[in-house]
């Protein structure tokens, strides 16, 4: 009896979808890893999604004219890109450096993010209108939402920039990074 054969046409792209994406998923959390200096995870990622890039390939060779399956093998790679990007995300791996310029009234920011147990570096400095204070501090990435909403909360129409840092030694950081701002400026939270 010659029935539809369904392992072509939906269980091979299906199986080549899913891997493709935890393939990819995986490739895409290396490199950002390796970007962030966690080089000992990286090499055992890599391993992983090799393993399942070659089990996939060999399926795709056995299929080799199923235009589903390499459509399922493309979806399946930008997928695994969003999806490795949106756990990173989720992740908040790193170290960040927050420059803030403020025209004037920056003790009152200098003085919430201390209070918050953030390090702060202050500097005077010219800008094109006038006197500004340049206030550096160095955050975990969880914690820029909380950096942030301080800065708002301080000096609404603050200008400040973040950039990602490689490595630090020394420092100070708030012991919990569950730090509220609402807690700061004596709200209650919802």
């Amino acid at each position: 009896m010659g029935g539809f054969d369904w392992y072509p046409w939906v269980g091979l792209p299906l199986l080549v979808f899913i891997a493709r994406v935890i393939d990819v998923t995986l490739g895409t959390l290396r490199i950002i890893f390796i970007s962030r200096g966690k080089r000992y995870l990286a090499p055992l990622l890599g391993f992983v999604e090799v393993l399942i890039w070659v089990a996939v390939i060999s399926q795709l060779v056995r299929g080799a004219n199923n235009i589903v399956a390499y459509l399922a093998y493309a979806a399946g790679f930008a997928a695994g890109n969003f999806i490795g990007m949106f756990i990173e995300d989720r992740l908040a791996i790193g170290t960040l450096v927050l420059r803030i310029i403020v025209p004037n009234g920056a003790d009152t920011l200098i003085g919430h993010l201390r209070a918050a147990g953030f390090g702060v570096t202050s500097v005077n400095a010219e800008g094109a209108s006038g006197a500004v204070k340049l206030v550096y501090t160095i955050v975990m990435r969880r914690d820029l939402p909380n950096v942030a909403d301080i800065i708002h909360q301080s000096h609404p129409y603050a200008f400040f920039t973040v950039e990602e840092l490689r490595s630090a030694q020394e420092g100070i950081f708030p012991r919990q990074s569950a730090f509220r701002v609402d807690t700061l400026f004596g709200r209650k939270s919802k």
